[in-house]
C-alpha cells in the first residue's frame, strides 16, 4: 500500500508523544512567561524610571543662561522630584513642568567660575494602582555636573610690551597672566566682545600709520579670545587659538568711527563718513555674510542696540529715537524728552535714560517696555554711566542700579568729583523710588570706565594718570584725547552692600595690570 494512502492516527501527535527533555524544558518556559507577564500587567512596570538627558550636562553657562530641563522616561510625581532635587553649591530657583518636562529657572545669573553638580535620588514616578495604594517607583539616581563661565575680562595695555594691545586676564585661570591678543602693529582704540566670548570686535589703526597721525583710520576686527565655553542648546565647536584676527571692515573710502555689537553679535552698527564727501555721515550696518550698508534715512548721533538685536537707540535733533533693524521689529518711536540712553536691562524691560533740566541738573529716568517712566534721581552734574543689576527681587522686579555719577563742586571755577554709587530701587504704590548709596570716592577722574560682571558680583575700572608732555600719536589715549601716562585696573567686590541706608563697607583691590578701558566677557 502506498505511503500516501496510509491512514494517520491523531494520537500519534498528541503532547504527551514529547518525551524529549528539549520538549519538556520548552514548554515549562512558556508557561512560566506567560505567569510573569500576567503578573506583570496586574501589578504595572516596576523598572525605576530614569532621567532621559539634562540640557546642562557638561555645559558651561552664561548670565544668558536663565534655566534647564530634565527630560523623564514617565511622568513623575512633582513633588518628590522638587523635594530631591539637589545643586551643590545651590543656585535658588523655581520649578514649571510640561508633561515629563520640568524646568527649573535660576532667581539669579550663577556665579562664574564655579562648578556646579546637579544630583536626583528618592523622587517616585507618577503611577497608580487600583485605590490609589500604589505610591510610585523610586527613580534611578541620577548626577551630573556643570560649570559657568571662566571670570575674564578684557582691556588695552599702556606700558611696554602691552601699549595699545588688547590683553585678556582670565581670573578663573590657575595662571591670570595677561595674553595678548592683538599684535603690536595695530593700535587698538575700542572694542565690545561678543556674546559667546569667543571673540572679540575691535577697531584699531595700523601703528606706522598712526604714528604719521592718521588717528582716523580705524578699520574693524575681530579676534579670537581663545575660550570656548560650550553653551546649553548649541553644537559642540572646537576651540580656536587666541589670537586669530579677520578684518570685516577697511578704511578706504570711509572714515570708521564709533560702533556697537547686538546682543547675539551678529549685528554691527558703525557710524562712517565719506571720505569725498565729509557731509555724507550715517550709521551702517553690517551683519554676518551680508555686504555692509548705510541705514535708510538716518544720520550721525550717539547709538546704542537694544537687547532684542531688532532694534537700536540714536540721538537726534528733537532727542531720542528707537529704530528697527530687521523688518519685524515695532516702527520708529520718538523720545523727545530725553538726551541720552545710558543702560538697558538684559531682558529689554526697561532702559535708563537721561534728561537735561534747565536749572543745570541732571535726571535720570527709568522706562519700562510699557512706556511707564519715572524719574529716580537728580543730580547738580553728570550722568556718566548705568548698569542694571542682573539680579532682582522675589517679584522678578530689577532692584539696584550701579551708576558712575560726577556731581558739581561748589568752587570758584566749574569743577566735578567723579563716584560710583548704587542705587536701590523700591516701588511704593504706582512709583518706582530710588535711595542712592556712594560707593567709592574717585578723585580727580573724570575719564573712568566701569564695568558690571555678567553675574552682578563685581565692579571693574581704570584709574587714569594723562600726560600734559608732547606724546607720540600712536601712545593711548582717553576719550577727551588726552595721552595716557599709566592706568591701573581695580576690581570691586558687590558682595557686602546693606540693606540699610549705612555706608558700605565693600573694598576695591587694586590688579597687578597696567591698562584702561576694562570690560567683563559675557
Amino acid at each position: 500500500m502506498s505511503i500516501f494512502n496510509k491512514k494517520i492516527n491523531p494520537s500519534t501527535f498528541a503532547i504527551g508523544q514529547f518525551k524529549q527533555p528539549i520538549d519538556r524544558t520548552a514548554i515549562f518556559l512558556i508557561l512560566l512567561l506567560s505567569v510573569l507577564m500576567g503578573l506583570l500587567l496586574l501589578s504595572g512596570d516596576r523598572t525605576a524610571p530614569r532621567v532621559r538627558d539634562f540640557t546642562w550636562e557638561n555645559k558651561q553657562i552664561g548670565a544668558a543662561d536663565t534655566g534647564f530641563i530634565l527630560n523623564f522616561f514617565r511622568p513623575m510625581n512633582h513633588s518628590t522630584v522638587e523635594e530631591n532635587l539637589k545643586l551643590e553649591p545651590p543656585l535658588p530657583g523655581k520649578f514649571s513642568w510640561a508633561g515629563r518636562r520640568m524646568a527649573y529657572t535660576l532667581k539669579d545669573p550663577a556665579p562664574y567660575g564655579v562648578t556646579y553638580t546637579l544630583k536626583l535620588a528618592g523622587a517616585t514616578d507618577k503611577y497608580f494602582g487600583e485605590n490609589n495604594q500604589y505610591k510610585g517607583t523610586q527613580i534611578q539616581p541620577f548626577s551630573s555636573s556643570f560649570r559657568s563661565r571662566d571670570r575674564a575680562f578684557v582691556y588695552i595695555g599702556v606700558e611696554g610690551e602691552t601699549e595699545s594691545r588688547l590683553m585678556l586676564v582670565n581670573l578663573t585661570s590657575s595662571d591670570s597672566k595677561p595674553i595678548p591678543l592683538t599684535p603690536k602693529d595695530l593700535v587698538v582704540t575700542d572694542f565690545k566682545p561678543y556674546p559667546d566670548s569667543d571673540r572679540i570686535l575691535f577697531s584699531a589703526t595700523d601703528r606706522s600709520i598712526a604714528r604719521t597721525g592718521g588717528t582716523l583710520n580705524q578699520e574693524l576686527f575681530t579676534v579670537t579670545t581663545g575660550l570656548n565655553p560650550q553653551s546649553p542648546g548649541e553644537d559642540p565647536q572646537p576651540a580656536q587659538p587666541a589670537g586669530r584676527i579677520d578684518k570685516l571692515l577697511d578704511s578706504k573710502d570711509y572714515q570708521n568711527l564709533k560702533f556697537d555689537l547686538s546682543a547675539d553679535g551678529k549685528i554691527i552698527i558703525i557710524q562712517r563718513v565719506n571720505r569725498r564727501n565729509p557731509g555724507d555721515f550715517s550709521p551702517w550696518i553690517l551683519e554676518e555674510k551680508v555686504a555692509p550698508k548705510p541705514l535708510e534715512n538716518q544720520q550721525g548721533g550717539d547709538f546704542m542696540i537694544r537687547p532684542d538685536s531688532k532694534s537700536m537707540v540714536i540721538s537726534q535733533k528733537q532727542g531720542l529715537a528707537i529704530v528697527p533693524l530687521k523688518p519685524e521689529a515695532d516702527p520708529v518711536e520718538f523720545l523727545p524728552k530725553y538726551e541720552q540712553v545710558l543702560g538697558m536691562a538684559r531682558d529689554n524691560s526697561a532702559a535708563a535714560y537721561v534728561k537735561y533740566n534747565s536749572d543745570y541738573t541732571r535726571s535720570l529716568f527709568i522706562l519700562d517696555n510699557q512706556g511707564a517712566e519715572q524719574e529716580i534721581l537728580r543730580i547738580p552734574g553728570s550722568i556718566i554711566a548705568v548698569y542694571f543689576d542682573p539680579r532682582k527681587d522675589k517679584d522678578n522686579q530689577f532692584q539696584r542700579l550701579y551708576c558712575l555719577l560726577a556731581e558739581r563742586l561748589k568752587t570758584a571755577s566749574y569743577k566735578e568729583q567723579p563716584f560710583i554709587a548704587a542705587i536701590d530701587l523700591k516701588k511704593e504704590g504706582t512709583r518706582l523710588v530710588g535711595t542712592i548709596k556712594p560707593l567709592l570716592v574717585l578723585p580727580n577722574q573724570l575719564d573712568t570706565q566701569i564695568s558690571l560682571s555678567p553675574d552682578g558680583l563685581a565692579l571693574i575700572f581704570d584709574q587714569s594718570v594723562t600726560t600734559a608732555k608732547p606724546t607720540a600719536a600712536d601712545t593711548p589715549r582717553n576719550d577727551s584725547g588726552q595721552s595716557i601716562a599709566t592706568s591701573r585696573l581695580w576690581l570691586l567686590p558687590l558682595l557686602e552692600i546693606p540693606a540699610d541706608n549705612s555706608p558700605a563697607k565693600i573694598q576695591p583691590e587694586e590688579l597687578p595690570f597696567a591698562g584702561y578701558h576694562p570690560r567683563w566677557l559675557p
